[in-house]
């Protein structure tokens, strides 16, 4: 390994992590209550939630630095990719909230973890099949 080898690595990380910190700021900009406040809280269920989210955008940046030549073309698929997960969460979201009527944001912010697991696996799951269409 070369010395140039080393420092993309540490760019590309770097560029990495800054941008999953920024995605994840972003999506917490979206939901009915404060991220951060409940996870300090306690509230397993939105931590389970974020952890899913962040795993999930973690693998298709993965997914997209592992195909892409440039740091830009990397970056920029993961963040379509967020913004096409956002509203497919939000569409589904939405559709259960109507059809089923399960309300999934406000049983999160009740500490229900189950809700935070069934969210969080549309993340998950979004990713997968975002991945295997780069």
């Amino acid at each position: 390994m070369e010395f140039m080898d080393i420092v993309r690595m540490l760019v590309w990380t770097g560029s990495g992590a800054v941008l999953l910190f920024i995605l994840m700021y972003v999506d917490s900009l979206f939901t009915k209550y404060k991220d951060f406040t409940e996870v300090k809280a306690g509230n397993m269920a939105v931590t389970t939630r974020l952890i899913m989210k962040l795993f999930a955008q973690g693998y298709i940046l993965s997914s997209s630095i592992s195909v892409s030549y440039h740091l830009g073309d990397a970056l920029i698929v993961s963040v379509v990719s967020f913004i096409i997960l956002l509203v497919i969460e939000g569409v589904v979201h939405t559709m259960i909230r109507r059809f089923a009527s399960f309300d999934i944001d406000g049983g999160m912010q009740k500490g229900k973890i189950g809700y935070g697991l069934f969210s969080g696996t549309l993340h998950l799951v979004g990713a997968l099949i975002i991945s295997a269409s780069l």
